[in-house]
């Protein structure tokens, strides 16, 4: 796996990789992670990756790493 790019966002780290014939979008907050891979026949280069990371996208992870902290907070909390 290399990475192909580092992408500058004020929430998140964003990392975009390459491998088998896949991009892999990998989005960081803290202790969190969301990974999404693209196949290359459906996104063909890193302009392409690039446009998927659209706002209503980026929002959408946010919401997600929310649910994700929530999520985690509660299950510690059980034991």
């Amino acid at each position: 796996m290399r990475v192909i790019a580092d992408i500058t966002h004020p929430d998140f780290k964003i990392t975009i990789m390459a491998m088998n014939q896949k991009f892999i979008i990998r989005l960081e907050q803290g202790n969190l992670e969301q990974i999404y891979k693209v196949s290359e026949m459906d996104v063909p280069n890193l302009k392409a990756v690039q446009e998927i990371l659209t706002e209503n996208f980026l929002n959408s992870c946010m919401a997600t790493f929310q649910i994700m902290r929530k999520d985690l907070h509660q299950a510690s909390e059980e034991f």
